[in-house]
């Protein structure tokens, strides 16, 4: 990944983040245990769906070689 990417990714990181623990239940995050938990289930339901769409989509549209390095 180029450093533009790494740059780029961290900022989309940072606004899902945000948004996510303005969601997140804070009377369930007094502990490192109950925070890794809420972020596996909230990337559970709500990233990795549309990751999977996404990327699903882009198979369907793209030559396979083309997503290949």
């Amino acid at each position: 990944m180029s450093p533009e990417a790494k740059k780029e990714l961290e900022q989309h990181v940072q606004a899902i983040s945000k948004l996510l623990y303005e969601d997140a239940d804070k009377s369930k995050l007094s502990t490192f245990s109950e925070i890794e938990l809420m972020v596996r289930q909230q990337l559970q339901d709500q990233v990795s769906p549309k990751i999977g769409s996404f990327l699903s989509k882009m198979l369907q549209t793209s030559p396979q070689d083309t997503l290949e390095p």
